[in-house]
């Protein structure tokens, strides 16, 4: 290890306990997960072991008696395979493994696979002439696809799994389980390392990395790198929202703020927000206006670039950003970072946190701006959640057979492939290990011929069964078009966005454009832009003169408050500890206990409340805005089936509300029938359109099998509406012809376990049944009730006032009426 020791030594480091301890264990050739802090230097942890492999290797070639060092071959087997789940982060990876290779002299080619690679990188990765390759997900199995593959990974020695608690929980972690599987095939002796930072899971998450090694060992860093937590509070007898708004308010403090740091990240939660908080700090930005930039994930991958390039060299001040920052991308410069609105996870606040002082031995620091008054309880809550290290766990998926059809195509393009084999192969997965053999053979019915429906369709016959057996795909255009659809990311049909006369900006989603008109005015990477025409799903525009214009709405906005965030809320809201955030919601506080009662542990709160416009029944359980929503539906059918009635309900991470056309009058009884844990899945079943969720979710399922191809270059670009008709008419077809098709089965699956998830759902029923109910019928609205209230208005009520004039005129009420 001298050599590498000697490198830390030129750079005023030390190698840190945990890094050796992984250094011996790759040497040693085991596998395993490393658990550590965002910054404490797991980069060099994971790459530190095939360093070592390499030096030493130099060394034993330069001793007297060796053979002399073999000149490079065209084509030679790939040492280190580096797969990473952000693009950005890919480029980011590519210069930190340079560096060390380049100041200690190895003669290694270090390149990247993705779909931001340049046309060298991608020629060398195809030719197999790199030794180190720096891909995502969806790139290495496009990899797989060529039957030459097996040559370039047959030696294969390492492969690095980073960040890989933002893989663990979806499907891009399904696909890359399967990928991984492959390569063990083709290198058996390969060692293989998952990276994560945030994680309250760790044994599954090692288990479902690496199944063939259940007792592989999770390596940690002695000592968590400490994390601040401050929050930019409201002065003392300033008004503050109850609910809803942007944070706006809280522009001039976050302006002073940021001046007063080199660099600054302040990062939002959803692409709208981004958009609206960069306008508004341009607007009034002291600086030059090239000192603030914005980056999310629909914007134009040169801007992104031209932005991290900018945070690197320190030559931004400031970067208004989503989560397209959230991961490891290493960023020295910044030294403060911002979380507009709640964080809804500790996960995510501590991941964002991560991003300051992105250096070994510095703590990370945060400061959250709320956006209203209960947002103060979410942050103090956060912070007990991370000094006690409470940290979300992610669920990863199973049987997610939509991804693995997908994968058989990949490997029957990629030479062919024994169905025998691949079971064993596929069996040996965490995501398919309870796999069936009628499953199995259905997952190949279905590349075959589509399935009993379909099979009298040529372009649903993907794969061809030879006489030897081997599976493979014969037609080019099947071909072609399946490695453009390789992956499990989906989106709602997205219209590209580029100047008459220029570069592009990004895409928006395709139901906000349709809403404009040529002439019309919007915001979007950080612009005012005019709209000149719509034409083969690109909007053409040009720079606007003003600076007014709507932003861009991206389905999927809303984060769902995470349930250990939620649960420690209730508790800091009934037990305010003294902290300066609980301090300054004291008289909030107050004013709710004296309208109706505190919400807390062990108790569940219900108010009911009647107003001019009806009497409003509010349901605090504190289990986040998805289950309120599922369960809101279920109270609304039992209560209807028992007094015959029409509902409107709404929710949001703190409860519920349920309003019904005529006057009814809840008591503790009735609640404890609507509250019951049983027949939650029939009752569910008749209070929502089942047909018409999982017709939705068949969509997203039906495009990552391959049902939906995507239309081929030079063609005219489907638009959302054309895929929603062609899934919907697949959808009705299966159903009438083929109801057992494992699509079908797949979607409805998913809307029980994914939409609704019902065992929340279940075990949110069962903790209400728990709890004492305390029923309060206040004289108004609370300051828990408003926004429930606010967005119960959404649901359709006919007036001729907008919704936020009506929320902003019964808001000024409320404070006039309370005094503040």
């Amino acid at each position: 290890m001298q050599r590498l020791d000697e490198w830390f030594a030129g750079r005023g480091w030390r190698p840190l306990r945990f890094q050796k301890a992984l250094w011996r264990r790759y040497l040693a050739g085991e596998s395993g997960l490393l658990n550590t802090p965002t910054g404490s230097g797991k980069t060099l942890a994971a790459f530190g072991g095939p360093l070592l492999e390499v030096l030493g290797a130099a060394a034993a070639s330069a001793e007297p008696g060796s053979r002399a060092k073999p000149r490079r071959t065209p084509s030679r087997p790939l040492a280190v395979l580096w797969v990473t789940p952000l693009r950005a982060l890919a480029n980011d990876t590519v210069r930190a493994l340079r560096e060390p290779i380049g100041e200690l002299g190895l003669d290694l080619a270090v390149g990247m696979r993705t779909g931001d690679a340049s046309a060298r990188d991608r020629r060398l990765a195809r030719a197999g002439k790199l030794d180190v390759l720096v891909t995502t997900p969806e790139s290495l199995s496009l990899l797989l696809s060529y039957p030459d593959s097996a040559g370039h990974f047959s030696g294969l020695r390492c492969v690095v799994v980073d960040e890989w608690h933002e893989l663990l929980g979806n499907k891009r972690g399904v696909l890359l389980q399967l990928t991984l599987a492959r390569l063990r095939r083709l290198s058996p002796d390969l060692r293989l390392w998952g990276l994560s930072a945030t994680l309250g899971n760790l044994d599954e998450a090692r288990d479902v990395l690496l199944p063939h090694r259940p007792d592989a060992p999770i390596v940690t860093a002695a000592r968590a790198r400490r994390v601040t937590v401050t929050t930019l509070l409201p002065e003392e007898g300033e008004r503050f929202p109850w609910a809803g708004h942007l944070g706006l308010s809280q522009l001039a403090r976050v302006v002073a703020a940021v001046q007063g740091a080199r660099t600054s990240l302040v990062f939002t939660n959803t692409r709208s927000q981004a958009e609206l908080w960069h306008q508004a700090l341009s607007a009034v930005w002291p600086g030059r206006p090239g000192d603030i930039a914005l980056h999310h994930g629909s914007l134009d991958p040169k801007l992104r670039a031209a932005t991290e390039a900018g945070l690197r060299d320190g030559s931004l001040r400031c970067v208004v950003a989503t989560s397209s920052l959230d991961l490891g991308v290493d960023f020295p410069e910044v030294d403060r970072v911002f979380q507009v609105g709640s964080p809804k996870g500790v996960a995510r606040l501590l991941q964002r946190a991560g991003r300051s002082r992105h250096r070994p031995g510095e703590a990370g620091q945060v400061t959250c701006v709320p956006t209203h008054a209960l947002e103060l309880a979410e942050y103090a809550a956060a912070r007990v959640a991370l000094a006690e290290g409470r940290i979300e766990a992610r669920r990863p998926p199973v049987l997610s057979v939509d991804v693995l059809a997908q994968h058989c195509v990949t490997l029957a393009l990629g030479g062919g492939f024994d169905a025998a084999g691949l079971y064993r192969e596929v069996r040996g997965t965490h995501a398919f290990a309870a796999l069936e053999p009628a499953a199995w053979q259905a997952v190949l019915d279905f590349i075959v011929q589509g399935g009993r429906a379909l099979e009298n369709y040529p372009d649903y016959r993907r794969v061809v069964r030879g006489e030897d057996g081997i599976y493979k795909v014969e037609d080019r255009r099947i071909a072609f078009r399946h490695r453009l659809s390789i992956g499990t990311i989906t989106s709602d049909g997205a219209v590209s966005v580029k100047f008459l006369r220029g570069g592009g900006l990004g895409s928006v989603e395709e139901g906000f454009i349709a809403r404009l008109r040529p002439g019309d005015h919007f915001q979007f990477a950080g612009r005012t832009l005019v709209l000149v025409r719509l034409e083969s799903m690109t909007a053409y525009v040009r720079l606007a003169r003003n600076a007014s214009g709507q932003v861009p709405k991206w389905q999927g906005g809303r984060m769902p408050l995470s349930s250990e965030l939620a649960h420690e809320v209730e508790r800091q809201l009934a037990s305010p500890g003294d902290v300066p955030e609980m301090r300054a919601m004291a008289p909030l506080l107050r004013l709710q206990e004296r309208l109706s009662g505190l919400p807390g542990p062990g108790k569940l709160l219900v108010e009911s409340v009647k107003r001019r416009d009806g009497r409003h029944m509010f349901v605090y359980p504190f289990a986040g805005r998805q289950t309120h929503e599922g369960l809101a539906a279920l109270l609304a059918l039992r209560w209807g089936r028992r007094t015959p009635n029409t509902f409107r309900y709404a929710a949001n991470d703190y409860g519920l509300v349920l309003t019904p056309a005529q006057d009814l009058e809840p008591d503790a009884d009735l609640l404890r029938e609507l509250m019951s844990p049983e027949g939650l899945r029939q009752d569910l079943e008749e209070s929502l359109n089942l047909a018409e969720l999982a017709r939705r979710q068949f969509r997203e399922v039906a495009r990552i099998a391959g049902l939906l191809p995507p239309s081929l270059p030079g063609r005219a670009v489907r638009s959302m509406r054309q895929l929603q008709a062609s899934s919907s008419l697949l959808f009705d077809v299966l159903q009438r012809y083929d109801p057992d098709h494992l699509l079908l089965r797949l979607a409805t699956e998913e809307v029980w376990s994914t939409q609704l998830d019902v065992q929340r759902l279940q075990e949110a029923l069962a903790d209400c049944a728990r709890r004492r109910i305390e029923l309060h019928a206040p004289r108004s609205l609370t300051p828990l009730a408003f926004p429930l209230w606010a967005e119960n208005l959404r649901s359709g009520e006919l007036s001729t006032e907008s919704w936020k004039a009506r929320v902003q005129r019964a808001a000024a009420e409320l404070e006039r009426r309370h005094g503040g």
